[in-house]
């Protein structure tokens, strides 16, 4: 089975890199991130173009800068739309959406940002991810996945320069403290796992080049339970659909799982020839 989290920075704006990346890459679960669509938007959008291509789908947005979405081809069930008594801000914002598929526990979420360390809205982002890490330990966290952008570098090994980001969010020890835990529920964190040492980012600003110059950051994840985490056949970052014209900032991270004992499991596709990351630059 082939699993995939991208935010794609508004669905609809990406509809042309969307589709075609959805026909070259053959994933049978995708995990997206801030779609920018209500629901009903949505479905209209993409709804007819999914199912032509065997996707049931499960969207929680509210047509404002955030929304999510799992798209599957190997079942969707027991969907939930956010998280059990999920703080905000001042509401509950379209940040999560859970379902079953293949026998997996799939959450595809949309951390908060934070903006910055002194306002209102990082202490949010702790509060929501405090609620993300209670309602995946009330699930089965073995066959449990959660990925997509957590808008937070495990460790400084995940920016391309620490003392650029000393003052900002995304690296302050609470939010790392606060991933670890979730973490430590027993996911992992497989895309590190599979390269430990090499340099691999997931986000690039569209700002001074900075994708081309490889100034990144690695703030989307796949955090696995027991059960996908030792299936992993291959993991890696599709760059190739961060290039070329009107990319969004993300790119996808692709993992394709070896069938379960019970084979319900998708096909494995082979992963591109192209390495997951650049050498470190000195």
């Amino acid at each position: 089975m082939r699993l995939a989290t991208w935010n794609v920075n508004s669905a609809k704006i990406r509809i042309p890199r969307l589709l075609p990346w959805l026909d070259q890459r053959a994933p049978d679960v995708v995990c997206l991130q801030e779609t920018k669509l209500s629901d009903a938007a949505f479905d209209e959008a993409l709804g007819a173009e999914l199912a032509d291509r065997g996707y049931q789908v499960a969207h929680h947005g509210d047509g404002r800068w955030n929304g999510v979405a799992i798209l599957s081809k190997v079942g969707l069930d027991e969907v939930m739309r956010g998280l059990p008594d999920e703080p905000g801000f001042p509401n509950p914002e379209a940040r999560a959406v859970t379902a079953t598929c293949a026998g997996l526990r799939v959450t595809s979420v949309y951390v908060p940002n934070g903006r910055t360390p002194d306002d209102p809205h990082y202490q949010y982002k702790l509060a929501w991810l405090a609620r993300l890490h209670d309602t995946v330990a009330d699930g089965p966290v073995d066959c449990s996945v959660v990925c997509g952008d957590m808008n937070i570098a495990p460790t400084d090994a995940d920016v391309w320069d620490p003392a650029v980001f000393r003052f900002s969010t995304h690296v302050t020890p609470p939010e790392r403290a606060a991933l670890a835990k979730l973490i430590g529920l027993g996911l992992r964190d497989v895309l590190r796992e599979r390269w430990p040492d090499d340099r691999v980012f997931t986000y690039w600003d569209y700002r001074a080049g900075r994708f081309h110059q490889d100034l990144g950051m690695r703030i989307d994840l796949v955090l696995a339970g027991a059960d996908p985490a030792g299936r992993v056949h291959a993991v890696w970052v599709d760059r190739q659909a961060r290039k070329g014209s009107g990319p969004s900032d993300h790119a996808p991270v692709i993992v394709d799982l070896d069938e379960a004992p019970d084979g319900n499991a998708g096909p494995v596709v082979p992963p591109p020839s192209a390495p997951a990351a650049r050498p470190k630059r000195s």
